[in-house]
This record gives C-alpha cells, structure tokens and sequence, in this order.
C-alpha cells in the first residue's frame, strides 16, 4: 500500500469517526431536551433551564428566582431573557461556581408554572409571582 493510500485510509477512517461522534451527539443532546433543571451557584442565585455541555455547559429557556418584600410571595419567578438589560435566551456558567444541579420532576410547580407561561400570551414585566404552598398542601401541621 503506498504512502498515500494509508493517509487517504487514515483521513476517511477519522472523518467516520467524527461522523459518528456528531450524530451521537446529536442524538443524545435530543433525548433530554424538554428537561428542565436547577442549578444552584455559590452566589446563592438559583437557576432554572434546559442544560447543554456543547462547547460548555449552558442553561437555555432560562428563569430565575428573586427575593421580594412580599411576605406572602417571598419568591418571583423571571424570564431570564426579559430582565431590563436584555440579554439573550442562554446562560453560560462556570462549572466551579456551580453547588449542585437537579433534575426538576415534570410534576413540580415551577415546571406548570413555566409551561403555563409560555402558553399564555407574554406577560407585561419581567416577573412573575409563585404562590407560595400554605401547610395543608404540604402536609404540614404546624405543630
């Protein structure tokens, strides 16, 4: 075999391969896309989104809580993308920053909540209240 047969063997040998990789990739990006998950920063800011690791790990579809002087409403929920300074859909972060991460269930509040907002008309403003459970949906007795 000449010399440049072997280099031809070798460049389409690494070009399946790539291949491979790109539709793996693609692939496993698709089956957990719908998933929503939250991210906790040592900042203490609490992030809500669809994770990706492609170049590097990013949220998009993202929302995030805030303190507010409601005592019945301590939390509000924000569309990332709607805050005053606009910025675009997707948050890059470092993954040294980051405390833990989770899997939301597709049962929790704030995953109706965000599905229900994306279905209504957009809404006037940047936030959004989350009613806070009162004890006898939790379970709670109080005692």
């Amino acid at each position: 075999m000449s010399k440049l047969n072997k280099i031809l063997l070798a460049v389409v040998v690494v070009l399946i391969i790539v291949l491979a990789g790109v539709i793996y990739w693609q692939n496993f990006k698709k089956s957990g896309g719908d998933d929503y998950w939250a991210v906790y920063l040592s900042t203490g800011d609490i992030y809500i989104g669809k994770p990706s690791y492609f170049p590097r790990f990013h949220l998009s579809d993202v929302w995030f809580f805030q303190k507010t002087s409601d005592a019945q409403n301590p939390l509000s929920l924000a569309k990332f993308s709607q805050a005053f300074w606009g910025p675009e859909d997707n948050l890059y972060l470092s993954e040294k920053q980051i405390i833990w991460k989770s899997k939301l269930s597709e049962t929790s509040q704030v995953i109706s909540y965000i599905k229900n907002s994306q279905a209504a008309q957009p809404q006037i403003g940047p936030q959004a209240q989350i009613p806070t459970p009162t004890p006898a949906q939790t379970g709670e007795t109080g005692q």
